[in-house]
């Protein structure tokens, strides 16, 4: 005969309860959330397909805080994806191109190149515009679809690996703006006529995503390109009334929000279209804003110096990073890098943004 006591089933009650608080406070990574990632864009996280094993990249000073070498990485450190990678107790993610037809990737694949662009290069020809690069986002999609053939031939096969998957797409498109407002002679106004379109590549994507199997896609946001230090020097003005109260530039800016308004909106409506999926829109313009408006708060000085560059003052940037530059000072004072990009501190700052809140809704640690 069984008998019951009350304190027993009080005593086995906290038990349960301080279990499942346990089980809580677990980190997400240890429960194993994702078992791979794949990730799509450009230099921002780019680890090593550009460079791949070789050329300016693969030189001092890139590479020197976090894995002191040079690892491909447009970066003095790690770079966004390997604090997402990090965070879900994942390896960091091998690039792609050196492994495209024979790597099996068990833990995921980066297809993001250095200066990849969304849309193609024939699409700027209309504008009598050429852009540097060849890489663009239908390019790093159709290396990924061939991945996807070799390792998972059948519908079913894909579905399973994307459907335990996390999938990061971008940021992309800023190059597409890059090049444009880079070169000096065209009117800045003619960008916002690619934004439809850099929607449509972006959007096409993502849809291609969820017919293959994928359950939670990350998709983020392009970063105020008004406080970056080679668009502070390039477009200089002798208006104050071009700057903010930061010392960034105003209308690009602007365009910044523009793009990001018409990228959240059409984020918005293909979560409405596909409930069973989650699209993650991710800010990182405003996680970037944080240490722009309060930068001693994350230890940086001056967030719109570069920490790799030459003596031109205030901004460092007239020469490129490489073996000979000059470096500031110790790159986690820094946000900015070598002028576009940033440096490892920064991309921290952002990435926390992201996987625990407020720059991302849901936070992406509690996807799971």
């Amino acid at each position: 005969m069984v008998s019951f006591s009350g304190q027993g089933v009080f005593k086995s009650l906290r038990v349960f309860l301080v279990s499942i608080l346990l089980l809580l406070n677990v980190p997400v990574g240890l429960c194993g959330c994702y078992k791979r990632i794949f990730s799509f864009g450009d230099s921002i996280i780019d680890t090593g397909n550009f460079a791949n094993g070789k050329g300016f990249l693969m030189e001092f000073p890139f590479g020197m805080t976090y894995f002191h070498r040079p690892t491909g990485r447009i970066c003095d450190g790690r770079v966004l994806v390997d604090f997402y990678a990090q965070a879900f107790q994942l390896p960091l993610l091998p690039p792609n191109l050196p492994e495209k037809d024979t790597g099996m990737f068990p833990n995921g694949g980066n297809f993001a190149v250095f200066g990849s662009t969304a849309m193609p290069p024939d699409y700027f020809l209309r504008w009598n515009h050429t852009v540097p690069m060849l890489c663009h986002l239908g390019m790093q999609m159709g290396w990924f679809k061939d991945l996807m053939q070799r390792i998972a031939p059948g519908d079913d096969a894909k579905r399973q690996i994307l459907g335990e998957s996390l999938i990061i797409l971008g940021e992309i498109g800023g190059n597409d703006y890059n090049f444009w407002f880079g070169d000096g002679t065209k009117p800045r106004e003619v960008a916002a006529q690619f934004i439809p379109d850099i929607m449509a590549t972006i959007g096409s994507s993502i849809k291609e995503l969820i017919g293959m199997g994928a359950k939670v896609i990350v998709i983020p946001n392009n970063f105020p390109i008004g406080c970056v230090p080679a668009y502070l020097s390039g477009h200089k003005s002798d208006n104050h009334a071009d700057y903010d109260e930061h010392g960034c530039l105003r209308w690009f800016n602007d365009f910044s929000r523009r793009h990001n308004m018409e990228l959240r909106g059409m984020v918005n409506q293909l979560s409405e279209q596909n409930p069973d999926v989650k699209l993650i829109y991710a800010d990182y313009y405003g996680a970037a804003m944080e240490f722009i408006k309060d930068p001693h708060r994350f230890s940086i000085g001056d967030p719109l110096t570069t920490c790799c560059g030459g003596d031109e003052q205030p901004y460092h940037t007239n020469k490129p990073c490489d073996k000979t530059s000059k470096i500031w000072g110790n790159p986690s004072g820094f946000a900015s890098w070598d002028g576009m990009h940033m440096t490892e501190k920064a991309y921290e700052v952002i990435s926390q943004g992201v996987l625990n809140g407020p720059f991302a809704n849901p936070p992406l640690l509690r996807t799971c």
